[in-house]
């Protein structure tokens, strides 16, 4: 460790692998968050001497463990008692399947009546509680003392006791040799005292193999942590890489834009002058097909005709404009004459239609 409380680059790795992997529950830290809070590493290595690696406190982890230890030892009781109980119950279910198909012996019959009213007997006492409470009425009103009276003789018992324990290690057997072959069905088919050798390392390799799950579920644990890990880098890496590639960007987006819009602009231009000419190429394709040489003589001819004519026309306008520049040089005097003329013209035309009328009427 460095000096003071400050956590050096190549100890933040180390404190990691010791403390954080080991000795605390899993978490998200990496050497770069170590350096840049580099008070926090004391508080782990501190902290690891205090905890266990479920995050529980050692005092309390060790009242935990004692409390499992007793809890591990009462349900181990209990399952006895109940495998017992249910062993008895199958006995007397069988016996009951049994003499509805069979006549049973008087010896038979009394093992099976003092066995059902030892049990029913147990039930109904375990029922009623270890104590009574005197302000609270009892079950039914009923006492030990009442269910306990209803007990088989003493005599009877000891002698049901002696016939039920070679049946009842009988059923165990068979439940056992069933969980073996479940465990293991290439034993199906081996002796019977071979069953009973590998019954006896049966709890054996049960707990070998859980054993061995949870050694595969801390390993898998360690390897979900290192996996999350590798996901928090990877994903850093991620972000930093593409945050270059966003300045990189940034950078060279300007000079790379004028390059590719000077291409497009060339690229429009030749487009643009393909297009001109594809144009072009198509009316004169058009005048081809609508002009033929002989249209074509047809239509110089008329140009001359028509360059004929408009040459007589410009020199018939060109005399009339020098007239009328004559005319416009005679001035008001020009027109009262042309007036006067128009009058006399007027005047000469209906006496001439008058005279054509009258040589009508005398002719």
């Amino acid at each position: 460790m460095a000096s003071g409380d400050f956590c050096l680059p190549g100890e933040g790795s180390e404190i990691l692998q010791q403390v954080c992997s080991k000795q605390l529950p899993p978490c998200n830290l990496s050497e770069e968050d170590l350096l840049q809070n580099p008070h926090f590493s004391k508080l782990l290595q501190s902290l690891s001497q205090h905890v266990d690696e479920s995050g529980l406190s050692l005092t309390l982890a060790k009242d935990q463990a004692q409390a499992w230890k007793e809890l591990r030892l009462h349900k181990t009781t209990w399952l006895r008692s109940e495998i017992l109980q249910r062993v008895i119950q199958e006995l007397l279910i069988d016996y009951y399947v049994k003499i509805q198909d069979t006549n049973l012996t008087s010896e038979e019959k009394k093992f099976h009546d003092t066995l059902e009213q030892r049990l029913l007997v147990t039930e109904l006492t375990q029922l009623l509680g270890p104590s009574q409470d005197k302000e609270k009425p009892s079950l039914l009103g009923l006492e030990k003392e009442d269910l306990l009276g209803l007990m088989p003789p003493s005599q009877d018992f000891v002698w049901m006791r002696a016939q039920l324990l070679p049946g009842v290690e009988d059923q165990l057997k068979k439940k056992c040799f069933t969980l073996l072959c479940y465990h293991n069905p290439s034993t199906d088919s081996d002796s019977e005292m071979l069953k009973a050798a590998k019954v006896c390392k049966l709890a054996e390799a049960l707990v070998d193999e859980k054993q061995q799950y949870e050694d595969a579920r801390s390993q898998q644990k360690e390897q979900m942590v290192l996996l999350e890990k590798k996901s928090a880098t990877y994903s850093e890496v991620l972000l930093r890489c593409l945050a270059l590639l966003q300045r990189l960007l940034q950078e060279h987006r300007l000079k790379t834009q004028s390059e590719l819009d000077h291409i497009n602009a060339q690229y429009l231009e030749v487009k643009c002058t393909a297009m001109v000419l594809k144009l072009r190429m198509e009316e004169l394709k058009i005048l081809c097909d609508t002009y033929t040489p002989e249209k074509v003589e047809v239509h110089r001819l008329i140009r001359d005709r028509l360059k004929g004519a408009i040459h007589l026309q410009e020199q018939d306008m060109e005399k009339s404009q020098q007239v009328l520049n004559t005319y416009e040089v005679l001035g008001e005097e020009f027109d009262r004459l042309v007036k006067e003329y128009s009058q006399l013209k007027q005047t000469t035309e209906n006496k001439r239609w008058m005279l054509q009328e009258f040589n009508k009427a005398y002719s």
